[in-house]
């Protein structure tokens, strides 16, 4: 028996959705890509501002500790890519600018009331300047790269 609600423009429908979902795919694929490592990479340098300060100071030295340590910041950045939408230009230097003010913001609020652990003023600077250099930091130079890239065609 016949479908009886299939019509033609069902089929020109269906091959035009498959049409677009083929040649979006590279693209799409390129576009998680750079916005999954993008993300990967903020993750990286924040995890490395910890282990560096755990090291220096040598206290929670230990995976768990690192990982406990790291967590508002790691919960402020989620948010600082949600809030911004980070992943639709994941490189734009202004969003670096965002998630550094969102980072350090929500992190330390975080750190201080939710996991009840110190913010001293030191601590403060530091995080700030280090997360400054790094977050915006690398989309500053991956702007720099592409613009170069770009002028010489």
């Amino acid at each position: 028996m016949e479908n009886l609600w299939h019509t033609e423009y069902d089929v020109q429908v269906n091959d035009v959705c498959r049409y677009g979902v083929l040649m979006s795919s590279p693209s799409s694929t390129s576009f998680l890509r750079k916005s999954l490592l993008a993300l990967v990479a903020d993750a990286a340098l924040i995890f490395l501002f910890i282990f560096i300060g755990t090291r220096n100071h040598d206290t929670d030295t230990d995976t768990a500790g690192v990982f406990s340590t790291a967590a508002p910041f790691l919960i402020a950045l989620l948010v600082g890519w949600c809030v911004l939408r980070v992943w639709k230009e994941p490189r734009k230097v202004s969003h670096g600018v965002g998630l550094w003010l969102i980072t350090i913001f929500a992190g330390m609020l975080l750190r201080h009331f939710i996991f009840d652990r110190g913010t001293a003023g030191a601590f403060i600077v530091v995080a700030t300047i280090f997360n400054a250099l790094t977050l915006v930091g690398w989309r500053f130079v991956a702007e720099q790269l592409s613009e170069r890239k770009a002028s010489r065609g």
